[in-house]
């Protein structure tokens, strides 16, 4: 007998992008929709949690009916609905929980809570269709800096984890000290182009597996306050690569430590052209086998958060409406 195919609705408010998505079996995505706010915020230097929230209000329904829309799809046709309900901003994850809350009590269907971070790494389900557990994951955006072990789709060991910044804080904080605005990431590595790996930089070594950015942001700072005249592709391209000599570290302690040869990225630093070629390199240097998401599964999207769902769907998992919003959510919860 031929499997029923599941349609799953995923929600995405948890910073600047809102975000629906529908995705078939965990892997198709059949539409995903980004509605973006960094123009909004480039205003204020960063994301401004009231502004982001009221963005996410006036656009949010807009969002779900074209992504059915382009999905083919009504909503009596979704088997359920998957929303992020943390880690994030606790303002903009809650018009995305309200909103999938209401969608779920109007049409009855299933509702359930999505951690961001599980959905970051469930982004690579969707770029790389055989990809499967076990494997470690690097998980590096602006909120978070995670070595994972990812033993199944919905099991997960933190092997470390950042002890101060993240490493995509990091980033914008260098790229605000610098002059570059916001958002940070994409400019620092646009301007470290241009530069040369000549200015040392602290590295912050860890007997574990864990990482701390705070250190190469501070001598930034200083060395950009010290010496005006200072060459600033230089210094980007130096706190990348300071930045991600730390990242090599660990990963390959990882792997020693694990007998894991699958490394796979997620999160919006992962979409670092430096990051990526410096890593590309690694893995054929080490034979490690190595996925990255696709550019634009890398940022906050709503295709992560349905494939994700996908597998807490049909391992059984589901929530009620008293599900909320839980701003400092971790992996695993």
């Amino acid at each position: 007998m031929e499997e029923k195919d599941i349609y799953i609705l995923g929600i995405e408010s948890s910073c600047d992008e809102t975000s629906i998505s529908v995705v078939k079996n965990g892997r198709e995505v059949l539409s995903n929709v980004i509605n973006s706010q960094i123009k909004i915020h480039e205003n204020y230097g960063g994301v401004v949690p009231e502004i982001a929230s009221r963005c996410h209000t006036e656009v949010i329904n807009q969002v779900m009916k074209e992504a059915l829309k382009q999905a083919k799809l009504e909503l009596k046709d979704i088997d359920c609905i998957a929303t992020t309900y943390g880690p994030g901003l606790v303002g903009a994850l809650l018009v995305g929980v309200s909103y999938a809350k209401g969608l779920s009590f109007a049409s009855n269907k299933p509702l359930l809570g999505v951690n961001h971070i599980e959905g970051h790494i469930a982004a690579n389900y969707i770029t790389h269709k055989d990809l499967k557990p076990p494997f470690i994951c690097l998980i590096i955006s602006g909120g978070h800096t995670h070595l994972v072990k990812v033993d199944d789709y919905t099991s997960f060991e933190i092997l470390g984890k950042t002890r101060d910044d993240a490493i995509g804080e990091a980033f914008d904080k260098v790229a605000r000290v610098v002059g570059l605005g916001y958002p940070g990431g994409p400019k620092v590595d646009k301007l470290a182009k241009e530069g040369k790996e000549i200015i040392n930089l602290p590295v912050t070594h860890m007997d574990n597996m864990d990482f701390s950015f705070s250190g190469v942001k501070t001598a930034v700072i200083n060395l950009n306050h010290k010496t005006p005249n200072i060459n600033k592709a230089d210094l980007c391209l130096s706190f990348e690569k300071v930045a991600t000599d730390m990242l090599e570290n660990n990963i390959l302690k990882a792997i020693k430590e694990t007998k894991i040869n699958k490394v796979v990225f997620a999160g919006g630093v992962s979409a670092n052209s430096y990051i990526r070629g410096r890593f590309e390199e690694l893995a054929k240097k080490e034979n490690i086998e190595m996925y990255f998401p696709e550019l634009i599964l890398c940022t906050d999207n709503a295709a992560m958060i349905a494939a994700a769902g996908y597998y807490n769907y049909i391992k059984g998992k589901k929530s009620d409406l008293t599900l909320n919003a839980i701003p400092n959510l971790k992996l695993g919860e």
